[in-house]
């Protein structure tokens, strides 16, 4: 049996279509269908039919799918060995990472930075993002998202809930009235990220007891960097994730408001996503492990300011 035409036929199922596996390849679209054509020629059957969505599995083709799967699978882990023994355990090989524009930039960035140092045999392909659809299709091992619940086709790692914190920069708690109560505060102007409908749905809770606001942020972004700016501005009250407000708090720049309340979105938890029939090479586990560990450090962290 064709290994490569195997592999083609995998990276083409997961991928979605066959102009998604040639990229994932390096190859030719014609030389990706001509190796497919040429498995189904050996086996005498029809595994794949095209659509205008790109390519569904027959009843044969999800049956050799998954052997052939497995086969890549093996074939992968016998590669991975063999590269571990020739290079004295040095990690080798290239990483798809995305994740939240703003955790990416203000948290993930030295982390990063910190990994590649200790292995500079490993590429690194980071994208900054908010959206993904489909981590195989665009070539990502590893997702870290904020949702309130994972999607179920993939393999997630609950990294904990997302607190939020409420704040203004310096300058407007000087020459404003910070809101002293939830109902003040709906008559304030809010800056943060905005949902779907432009609506943001805020949970706050205190002495067990929680209620939920609804409101219209005065300026929203998905970009919290840019978020950032804007509250450190002074032309509102923010609401943030606390990774992003704690060191200028720390630093002075801004002041929390409504302490006594813990704000949530949505109830939003972080997850590190991956696929659960993608073969994960040792360096692509090492690095799962790593941000694990880094995000466990950061919890900790949080907790010690409480």
């Amino acid at each position: 049996m064709d290994l490569q035409a195997l592999t083609i036929f995998v990276e083409i199922v997961d991928g979605g279509n066959l102009s998604q596996a040639a990229r994932a390849l390096n190859m030719s679209r014609a030389n990706v269908s001509y190796h497919v054509a040429q498995l189904e020629k050996s086996l005498d059957a029809e595994l794949l039919r095209r659509t205008p969505q790109g390519v569904e599995l027959t009843n044969m083709g999800q049956q050799v799918y998954e052997h052939a799967r497995n086969i890549v699978h093996e074939s992968a882990l016998m590669r991975d060995a063999v590269s571990a023994s020739a290079s004295e355990d040095r990690l080798t090989g290239k990483i798809g990472l995305s994740a939240p524009t703003g955790f990416g930039q203000l948290v993930m960035g030295p982390w990063l930075i910190d990994f590649k140092k200790k292995h500079p045999s490993i590429i690194l392909d980071v994208r900054l993002e908010n959206f993904i659809d489909n981590l195989v299709k665009d070539g990502v091992d590893v997702a870290i998202r904020v949702t309130p619940e994972p999607p179920p086709m993939v393999v997630a790692r609950d990294l904990g809930s997302v607190h939020y914190t409420l704040c203004a920069s310096s300058e407007w708690a000087a020459r404003q009235r910070l809101p002293q109560t939830l109902a003040e505060l709906r008559r304030t102007p809010i800056i943060t990220s905005g949902g779907t409908s432009g609506r943001v749905s805020m949970i706050a809770a205190q002495n067990g007891h929680e209620e939920e606001i609804e409101f219209v942020p005065t300026l929203m972004s998905r970009s919290y960097p840019f978020v950032l700016d804007c509250i450190l501005s002074g032309i509102g009250v923010g609401l943030v994730p606390d990774y992003v407000i704690r060191p200028r708090i720390q630093a002075g720049e801004a002041v929390q408001v409504l302490a006594e309340y813990q704000f949530s979105i949505n109830r939003n938890h972080m997850y590190l996503m991956y696929m659960p029939n993608r073969y994960q090479t040792r360096a692509t586990i090492t690095f799962i492990d790593f941000l694990t560990d880094k995000m466990g450090l950061l919890r900790m962290v949080r907790k010690s300011d409480v």
